[in-house]
């Protein structure tokens, strides 16, 4: 575990708000511009990627070049480099590629910083609205159109009165599905599609839980740390920390969590 000085801290907050601000000028570069082309990663499943993504990370990885080369770097789009710090940064260019493709303003960029232990601060960054989540090294914020104010989860409430958010309606396998199913039969309204603002929403106090499988490091790190920070927990399915993704259950507090997870393993 590094120790985090108060200097260092400053440095790395600052560092993040330059990466994200880097990858909102190269995303809104390409968002809903003419001729947006994407190539798919997957042979049997779409799972796009286009130049904006790699623009984005590119930027972000020039910026780390210089201001903290050495730190270590997991991207989405270009894979692994080592550092010596114990720190890591880790970049999703555009969390929601599809989202991105489809003109819809919920995709974003998600930056977090780590330490082997997990991230300690992490962004949600949404380009095209303008509103930035932050959260770790005792901040939990957000910054948008509508000015700067304190991120805090949603009190407790019975699983019946709550809101569920994933991204895919199937969710992943058909196991993976018919636990979710089992949640949402009893949750009062359920939502699909936004991606990582989901994350973004249960910090602000919005919504109360987001579940979603097959998620990696770069998914998650970000909003683990936004959430957290904000008063909530994220976890796997099995109640243990997640750091490298998986199947995911994101909660605005412990009683949420507890009703959601039991009914995951039922």
């Amino acid at each position: 575990m590094v120790q985090i000085s108060k200097d260092l801290a400053a440095d790395l907050i600052e560092v993040a708000d330059a990466l994200a601000d880097a990858a909102r000028v190269a995303t809104l570069q390409h968002f809903r511009s003419d001729g947006l082309l994407a190539h798919n990663k997957e042979a049997d499943r779409f799972d796009p990627v286009t130049v904006a993504d790699h623009l984005s990370e590119q930027m972000m990885r020039e910026i780390l070049a210089v201001r903290r080369p050495q730190d270590g770097i997991l991207g989405e789009e270009f894979g692994t480099t080592l550092g010596t710090s114990g720190l890591t940064w880790v970049l999703d260019p555009i969390d929601g590629t599809r989202s991105y493709l489809s003109g819809t303003p919920t995709w974003g960029v998600l930056i977090a910083v780590s330490d082997a232990n997990g991230p300690i601060y992490g962004l949600i960054d949404q380009p095209y609205i303008g509103e930035r989540f932050s959260g770790g090294l005792g901040r939990a914020d957000l910054r948008g159109p509508m000015g700067l104010r304190a991120l805090k989860t949603r009190p407790p409430r019975p699983l019946s009165e709550a809101i569920l958010f994933t991204t895919f309606p199937e969710v992943g396998t058909l196991e993976d599905g018919a636990a979710f199913n089992r949640v949402k039969a009893q949750a009062r309204l359920t939502r699909y599609g936004t991606d990582c603002y989901a994350y973004g929403l249960i910090a602000a106090g919005q919504i109360d839980l987001v579940i979603e499988a097959g998620l990696m490091a770069y998914d998650v790190q970000g909003p683990i740390a936004v959430i957290e920070a904000a008063g909530g927990l994220v976890t796997d399915w099995q109640g243990n920390p997640c750091p490298m993704g998986g199947r995911v259950l994101a909660a605005a507090n412990r009683a949420i969590h507890a009703e959601a997870l039991a009914l995951l393993n039922a």
